[in-house]
């Protein structure tokens, strides 16, 4: 039986998690008024948001998530706007006060920990990315997420996005499939995955027309 990739262990998740959120509030930490007002890559969702929906997951055990869920009838917009409002501050600097507490917290409400590394490294980008912003996670965290995206659907749907595709990462040992050959930095391959059109900008080959087709119709 093949050896577990190092970076999947479910403790190395959990750290490329906590890395990943400090970045994120230090980049957060010099915002202004109107940044942090700003659109988001995350539809209908600004960058404050954003952060207040990265809040909301760190500090959700699972009943609780559970409960949520069933009281918004399995609406997953409706459960996430409600814990959104929840954690959101009065202000943007007592929403990052909030995101701060939490940075070395749970890695999410269910045990799916590389779902949640793909939450803060998406989330992330979907904030840097509007506001010109720069940051590339190590290739072992995003080779973490693209494996755990390109296998199933969860909370995207990563795998339909590139199902008969030839999936090859530029910057790292991540592969999968065949077919058309879709072809760029891990980082854009995982956004591409995760439903940001954005990220088609990066990417290259038959398959990139492919997923931008596929994002464009839904």
């Amino acid at each position: 039986m093949a050896e577990p990739h190092v970076a999947e262990t479910r403790k190395a998740l959990e750290r490329a998690i906590h890395v990943e959120r400090l970045a994120l509030a230090q980049d957060l930490a010099e915002l202004s008024e109107a940044q942090w007002a700003k659109a988001s890559l995350c539809e209908h969702w600004t960058v404050e948001e954003v952060v207040a929906h990265l809040t909301a997951g760190a500090s959700t055990r699972m009943w609780r998530w559970l409960l949520s869920m069933l009281a918004a009838r399995f609406d997953p917009d409706l459960h996430n706007g409600r814990r959104l409002a929840k954690h959101r501050g009065a202000t943007p600097e007592e929403t990052l006060r909030r995101f701060r507490e939490v940075v070395a917290g749970p890695a999410g409400p269910t045990g799916h920990t590389a779902a949640w590394l793909g939450e803060i490294v998406v989330h992330s980008e979907d904030i840097r990315r509007p506001l010109g912003l720069v940051r590339t996670p190590p290739v072992a965290t995003t080779t973490a997420v693209a494996r755990f995206f390109a296998g199933r659907d969860f909370t995207v749907a990563s795998n339909t996005a590139v199902a008969g595709l030839r999936v090859e990462a530029t910057d790292g040992p991540f592969t999968t499939g065949s077919g058309d050959l879709l072809r760029g930095p891990t980082l854009s391959l995982v956004m591409g995955m995760a439903g940001r059109a954005a990220a088609c900008e990066d990417l290259e080959g038959d398959g990139a027309a492919v997923l931008r087709a596929r994002l464009r119709s839904g």
